[in-house]
């Protein structure tokens, strides 16, 4: 819960009972809807009872009815108005509706009531976020600039090995070159990125944004990346709805070279279920183009869906699933093109104050279209990653995070296969 006063404010006001008992419970366990079955058909006998009314509202927020919530909770402030946790509660019921102001108003009011110092750091960010909801009518611009450094033990994702043995051309094992084979080195990375929002109407807003980044290595300089992006589409709210359609555009540059080329298209569809849970489905379309492989051009599709639920301590997680494409537009090398199935998993949680740990695990499988002259075979892949880390705010929009990021894809041709492990730290400003 937002404010930790516990139910004892209503201890000397009404006597709980079984059906409130057995509500708390429910709610303490996570199982808003179930609360909401067994509160709702006793109202119009009940309400009025300050207890009965306080977790009313709360299972009418969690399960996303949020015009009950505020008239529950509204009744408890009638009867109590110093009541800090029913009117951090409504700022919540108001803030889902979309009344921002309101929210900030009460939000403002229980701060000034007294609270602890940690409920106290969730105060304001509720109250910056009610904020930047009644900004949702202005323009507005927010950007960051990032430092890292670290060291990867595969900069070029080759295989882990000094020779492979390739049966289209020969039996005996080819010794692969330095620049083939995985090489380790220390890195460095600089990053920006600005986004933009510029209303149209109460439900119609038009965004963009552009970022970039450039990768150097200490020794192995001939990998050093550079990439920039940009994007621009149209967002549309109705209600729990969200729709949003961007165009993009993307460069990858390698050794300074210019490597590889993206346009395309992505739409999302987002639904709010409730004030906890969030599911959404996008489908992606990327032109690729590779100015000095232009046999390697093809055309790339992604569909996907995802599941986002926070917990009460504020936790999140998030499960994705997806469907992967790339066709060639050369028919003479089908055989690089594929049809791959993903699955992403990920946390992330508040551990103190300024402390946000965060982690995830992603599977990718993929079954390439023709058989590969090279390796006599149909080429398939089975991808696994891993990622943890940690996220220290140690002044205002400033943060300091390291992280570990593993990478490891197992496939029937040995020059396909490899592991790459990544430790870096970042230092980031946002604004």
């Amino acid at each position: 819960m937002l404010v930790a006063a516990g139910l004892g404010a209503f201890s000397g006001v009404v006597f709980a009972d079984t059906a409130t008992d057995e509500a708390r419970s429910l709610l303490d366990s996570g199982k808003g809807k179930a609360a909401w079955e067994l509160l709702e058909p006793q109202e119009s006998a009940r309400a009025g009872e300050p207890l009965y009314d306080f977790l009313l509202g709360l299972a009418a927020l969690e399960i996303g009815q949020n015009t009950r919530a505020v008239f529950a909770l509204e009744r408890v402030l009638a009867m109590q108005p110093d009541n800090v946790r029913a009117r951090a509660e409504i700022a919540r019921a108001y803030l889902a509706l979309g009344e921002a102001e309101t929210a900030r108003q009460e939000f403002e009011t229980v701060r000034k009531q007294g609270v602890p110092a940690d409920v106290s750091l969730t105060l304001e960010r509720f109250i910056a976020g009610a904020r930047k909801i009644e900004d949702q009518g202005k323009p507005s611009i927010n950007g960051y600039v990032e430092l890292s450094g670290g060291y990867d033990t595969n900069v070029n994702v080759g295989p882990n090995r000094s020779s492979v043995v390739v049966p289209g051309i020969s039996s005996s094992p080819a010794i692969l070159s330095g620049d083939s084979k995985a090489n380790a080195d220390y890195f460095g990375n600089v990053s920006a990125g600005v986004n933009g929002r510029i209303p149209l109407s109460p439900n119609l807003a038009l965004l963009g944004g552009a970022s970039g980044a450039y990768r150097l290595h200490q020794d192995k300089d001939q990998f050093d990346l550079g990439n920039g992006d940009g994007n621009a589409g149209l967002v549309v709210s109705e209600g729990k709805h969200v729709w949003t359609v961007m165009g993009q555009a993307a460069q990858l540059n390698v050794n300074d070279r210019r490597y590889r080329k993206a346009v395309g298209l992505t739409g999302q569809w987002q639904y709010n279920l409730d004030a906890r849970n969030q599911f959404s489905s996008y489908l992606q379309y990327s032109a690729l183009h590779y100015p000095r492989q232009e046999i390697r051009d093809a055309d790339r599709w992604v569909l996907g869906g995802a599941y986002a639920h926070m917990w009460r301590d504020g936790a999140v997680g998030i499960a994705s699933l997806y469907a992967v494409t790339e066709r060639p537009e050369v028919s003479d090398v089908r055989f690089i093109g594929f049809e791959g199935l993903g699955m992403r998993l990920g946390a992330r949680a508040n551990m103190g104050p300024n402390t946000t740990l965060f982690g995830g695990v992603s599977y990718e499988h993929r079954r390439y279209d023709g058989r590969d002259p090279s390796f006599d075979t149909v080429r398939r892949d089975n991808q696994y990653g891993f990622l943890v880390g940690a996220s220290y705010a140690f002044a205002r929009d400033w943060t300091i995070t390291p992280q570990v990021n593993l990478t490891k894809n197992q496939s029937n041709t040995e020059l396909n296969t490899y592991h790459r492990e990544i430790i870096s730290l970042a230092v980031r400003r946002e604004f």
